[in-house]
């Protein structure tokens, strides 16, 4: 464990979840009124909004793919999200990171030859961040793109996982993301357990990666779940 911070403590992390316990998470669709699909999650203290736009003509011209729609992702952080300074800095670095490997995501989801020429956007914005947000981006654009019409192969969900110490977490928050030993954000279709996301920040042994990867596919299915009664909800 990092530092002098004890994340968990007999048994039990600092939020008084076991380790292998997901946060609250609540999703909503159709939150913007000119997307062509939107939705809210609430992922324990994250707080954050998608929408999605397109198929629309690829700008600037050179652009366009005459073959396949061009998949163009924006994460950002809204500046009163965070009290980190990554929080006030808009796109800096992290967030060029996590908008390409968001895009690469919905590149694998998205039937992307039905549009030539076009291109799709994703929007993420991040109005309030506790940790797992690139995870929690994902799993919210999905159901937007699939509340958008946009033809997908399946529905995408991420959640990470890490160790403290030597027990394997799961869904970890931002104090646990600072100070753990290892973070590892992963993004499955649940249909076929295809992973289009696997990052790692530290180290796992081999019996903690099949631990963890077992922790993300449970969840998955709570997760799915959850995303789906979303998109059912939005015609009840």
């Amino acid at each position: 464990m990092k530092g002098d911070v004890e994340l968990i403590k007999n048994g039990k992390r600092l939020d008084g979840r076991l380790p292998g316990d997901l946060r609250d998470i609540k999703i909503k669709t159709n939150v913007v009124k000119n997307a062509q699909g939107s939705a809210y999650i609430e992922w324990g203290n994250n707080k954050i909004i998608a929408a999605i736009h397109g198929p629309n003509e690829a700008l600037p011209r050179h652009t366009a793919n005459p073959n396949k729609a061009v998949v163009k992702c924006r994460y950002m952080m809204a500046p009163f999200s965070s009290s980190e300074e990554h929080g006030r800095s808009g796109m800096n670095r992290r967030a060029v990171e996590i908008s390409k490997v968001t895009g690469e995501v919905f590149e694998n989801v998205i039937l992307l030859d039905q549009f030539p020429g076009t291109e799709i956007s994703i929007y993420v914005e991040v109005i309030q961040s506790d940790g797992g947000t690139r995870a929690a981006g994902i799993t919210c654009a999905a159901v937007a793109l699939a509340a958008s019409g946009i033809p997908i192969k399946d529905l995408p969900f991420s959640v990470s996982a890490g160790k403290v110490g030597e027990t394997v977490i799961l869904d970890l928050n931002k104090i646990e993301d600072n100070y753990s030993d290892a973070d590892m954000p992963v993004a499955v279709l649940p249909r076929t357990k295809e992973v289009v996301l696997l990052q790692m920040d530290g180290s796992l042994t081999k019996k903690q990666y099949d631990e963890a990867m077992e922790l993300i596919l449970e969840a998955g299915e709570k997760i799915s779940k959850i995303q789906r009664d979303a998109l059912i909800s939005q015609y009840s």
